[in-house]
C-alpha cells in the first residue's frame, strides 16, 4: 500500500494525504517541506482503515448511550458491542437461513450431517427418524423431532415447573423491583422484556382465528383440574384480569415473581416445550436485533435479551402469571409457534420498529371459555430454527425453589423448580 507522509519543521505529527498528479515541476517544493510517497504493508493499512472506522463508531454509539433510554432500554457495552452493532446481524442471519434451506444431494447427506453431529455434540440416537439421508437440508436436521420417550415429563405436583427446553441453565432467581438480572451484576427491565399494556395500540392488536376444534367440556376441566380461573364470572367476580394487562404486577398473597434462562447451544435439540398447565392469553413479537446470546455474549452486553428479536408468550397458571420468551439470536433463521401461522421473524418486510414497540396476538378466539389457549406441561410448543435461549418469568409462593444449578445442562421436561408443601422438609 502507497502513502504519503508529510513532516515540516516544527511538525511531530505525521499526515495520511492523497496526491494528485500535477504538472508543476519539483522545485516548487516549499522550504523545509520533507513529504514523499512510501510502501508499507496492505495488512497495516487495512489496520489502520479499521481503527479508524471502530473510533467513529464507537463515538456514534456513545452520543446514542447518552441520550434518554427509550422504555427504560439503553444501548450499552464494551467495544465489542459496538463491532457488533455495525454489522448486519439481520441480513446475515436471513442468507444463513436460506443457506440452510439448500438441499444437500443424497450421498452427501448422511457424511455432512454426522460431520456436523460430530462437531457440536448432536445425540443422533435420540432422534425420531435416525436415518441421516431423510433429512434433506441442514434447517431440516437442525428441527429435528426425538423418538417418544427421549424426554421424560416430571408429572410431580410440587414440580410445579420444567424446563421449557434442551441447554444451559444461564440463570435463574426472583425478580426484584421489576428488574430480572441477566448475569451477575447486569439487569434488564421486566418491562422492556415483555412490553407494558399501555403501550399496546388498535393497529398493533390481532385476534387469533377461531379454533374449529373447540371442546367446551375439556377446556372446562382443564381449567378445574388446574386450578385456573376460566370463566368469564370467575374472571370478573375474582378480579382476575389478562396476563397482558398485569404483567405479573398483580400478586397474591405471599407470591413473587421468578425467572429463569435456558441457553441453547446449535447441536442441542431446537424445539421448546410448555413449561407447566398453563393457559396462553397472548403473544407479543419484537422485531429487534439479532446480537449472539452465547453466555460469553450475555455476560458482556447489557441488556441483550431486550435488544433482540423476540416472541413472548403470555397467560396465567394455578399461582398467576406466566410467560414464556423464546429469544432470537445471530443465525437463528426464524422462532416457531406451533398454533400461530400469522408469525413472521426475521423478515425482510418487516420494518425495524422503535425500541420497545411490539405486535399483540390474543388467542381469546381460540377457546371462548377459557379466553386463551391451554397447554399441558411438556406438550410441543415451537422451536428454533438454531440454538438460542429461553426466558421463564412466572409468579409462585414463597415457598418455590429452583433445584438447578447456574452452567448446569438441563433436557425438556426436567424440574427446574418445587413446590414444598406447608411443613414440608426439603
Amino acid at each position: 500500500m502507497l502513502v504519503r507522509v508529510g513532516r515540516r519543521i516544527g511538525a511531530a505529527r505525521p499526515a495520511l494525504v492523497r496526491r494528485y498528479a500535477s504538472t508543476r515541476g519539483g522545485d516548487s517544493k516549499a522550504p523545509g517541506d520533507n513529504k514523499g510517497w512510501y510502501w508499507i504493508p496492505v495488512g497495516a493499512g487495512l489496520a489502520v482503515i479499521g481503527a479508524q472506522r471502530l473510533y467513529h463508531i464507537r463515538r456514534a454509539e456513545q452520543r446514542r448511550a447518552d441520550q434518554a433510554p427509550v422504555d427504560g432500554v439503553a444501548v450499552r457495552g464494551p467495544w465489542q458491542l459496538h463491532v457488533l452493532s455495525a454489522l448486519p446481524l439481520k441480513a446475515m442471519s436471513r442468507l444463513f437461513g436460506s443457506f440452510n434451506e439448500i438441499v444437500i444431494p443424497g450421498p452427501l447427506r448422511a457424511p455432512l450431517l454426522r460431520v456436523y453431529a460430530w462437531l457440536f455434540g448432536c445425540n443422533l440416537g435420540e432422534m425420531k427418524d435416525p436415518e441421516l439421508a431423510h433429512y434433506p437440508n441442514l434447517a431440516a436436521f437442525f428441527y429435528r423431532e426425538l423418538r417418544d420417550g427421549a424426554r421424560p415429563i416430571d408429572m410431580r405436583d410440587e414440580a410445579a415447573v420444567v424446563s421449557p427446553s434442551d441447554g444451559r441453565i444461564l440463570h435463574f432467581g426472583v425478580v426484584e423491583q421489576r428488574e430480572v438480572e441477566q448475569v451477575k451484576g447486569l439487569t434488564y427491565s421486566l418491562d422492556a422484556l415483555l412490553g407494558r399494556a399501555d403501550e399496546i395500540s388498535d393497529a398493533a392488536l390481532a385476534d387469533a382465528a377461531r379454533s374449529h376444534s373447540h371442546n367446551a367440556a375439556a377446556d372446562d376441566d382443564f381449567a378445574v383440574v388446574n386450578g385456573i380461573p376460566y370463566t368469564l364470572g370467575d374472571m370478573i367476580g375474582g378480579g382476575v384480569r389478562p396476563a397482558a394487562q398485569t404483567l405479573g404486577r398483580e400478586l397474591r398473597g405471599d407470591e413473587r415473581l421468578y425467572f429463569c434462562v435456558v441457553y441453547l447451544a446449535p447441536g442441542d435439540y431446537h424445539r421448546f416445550h410448555s413449561p407447566a398447565n398453563w393457559i396462553v392469553e397472548a403473544r407479543r413479537h419484537f422485531a429487534g436485533e439479532l446480537y449472539s446470546v452465547s453466555p460469553y455474549i450475555a455476560r458482556t452486553i447489557r441488556n441483550l435479551f431486550v435488544l433482540n428479536e423476540r416472541v413472548a408468550l403470555l397467560g396465567r397458571w394455578r399461582h398467576g402469571f406466566m410467560s414464556m420468551t423464546a429469544v432470537g439470536a445471530t443465525n437463528v433463521g426464524s422462532v416457531v409457534v406451533n398454533f400461530d401461522e400469522a408469525l413472521r421473524t426475521n423478515a425482510r418486510a418487516l420494518p425495524l420498529p422503535a425500541q420497545g414497540e411490539f405486535s399483540q396476538l390474543t388467542y381469546a378466539a381460540l377457546s371462548p371459555r377459557l379466553a386463551g389457549l391451554p397447554l399441558r406441561k411438556g406438550q410441543e410448543v415451537g422451536g428454533f430454527r438454531l440454538g438460542s435461549t429461553v426466558v421463564l418469568v412466572f409468579s409462585a409462593p414463597r415457598s418455590f425453589e429452583f433445584c438447578v444449578e447456574p452452567d448446569q445442562t438441563v433436557r425438556v421436561g426436567q424440574a427446574l423448580g418445587l413446590i414444598r408443601p406447608a411443613g414440608a422438609s426439603p
